[in-house]
């Protein structure tokens, strides 16, 4: 079945799992609801690496070799073959944790938002921004495994993180190589990933405070080819979601009361 963006964001589940948490946001395992919190995000987790493998198949298919190089969908090809390796990985940890398929809210904004008919573009907003989302959020939970004492999903996690940053860095290359020449297609196409960037910031939930439920991953992207200017720049952009956000809930109680 499918469902809206805000099914997910509002799922009442959500607000019960937040009143249950104390102290900081990050993921901890101190943490009352350390346990829920991290079995959802698996979930989530999974679908993602469905549309994930959406994405990469269908770069594959949508563009001729003149608007994507036949090498570049060899790498696409490549990706395909690790999504699908992450999809099994994903479902069988969701097993391990204790969560089924089906059990919380998922929608196709992933995918509904990274897949701009330019092929630069979307190698933008799927291999650098939805990619890199991705090496934030897989060092977070390897992270999570190893202080949980969890081996099978610490293990599974920093194997997936590999791969994730070979994509983003497959992206990293290929942006600067298409565009090398075009200079205003390639800040069209980085202004891109910048609006997927916020979006997938959520308002608060990656970033580098302690407010923060996941942490961006400095050294996992200096890896896959982001520069220096480039992270600070992603880090602005989460600090400017979280703010939005909170300015958001601030007028909403105030109306509320109202």
């Amino acid at each position: 079945m499918r469902s809206k963006i805000e099914d997910r964001i509002f799922d009442p589940r959500g607000a019960k799992i937040a009143a249950r948490n104390t102290g900081p946001a990050k993921m901890a395992t101190d943490r009352p609801a350390a346990a829920e919190r991290s079995r959802s995000l698996m979930h989530g987790i999974f679908v993602g690496e469905v549309q994930a493998l959406e994405g990469a198949g269908r770069t594959c298919y949508d563009f001729d070799d003149t608007e994507a190089p036949f090498q570049l969908k060899l790498d696409m090809a490549r990706q395909c073959w690790d999504e699908a390796r992450h999809c099994e990985i994903s479902l069988k940890l969701g097993d391990h944790m204790g969560t089924e398929i089906g059990e919380y809210t998922e929608s196709t904004f992933l995918f509904s938002a990274a897949c701009n008919p330019d092929p630069v573009l979307r190698l933008c907003g799927v291999n650098r921004a939805l990619e890199g989302l991705a090496i934030d959020v897989f060092s977070t939970m390897k992270e999570f495994g190893n202080e949980s004492g969890d081996p099978v999903l610490e293990f599974c996690e920093d194997w997936m993180l590999a791969d994730e940053v070979t994509h983003v860095k497959m992206g990293s290359d290929w942006l600067r190589r298409i565009t090398a020449s075009d200079k205003e297609r390639q800040q069209e196409a980085l202004e891109f990933q910048r609006t997927i960037d916020k979006l997938f910031s959520f308002g608060g939930f990656r970033g580098e405070s302690e407010d923060n439920p996941v942490h961006l991953a400095r050294r996992f992207r200096q890896m896959a080819g982001f520069t220096e200017d480039e992270i600070t720049e992603l880090v602005d952009v989460a600090a400017e979601a979280h703010a939005e956000a909170i300015a958001r809930s601030e007028a909403a109680a105030t109306a509320s009361g109202a």
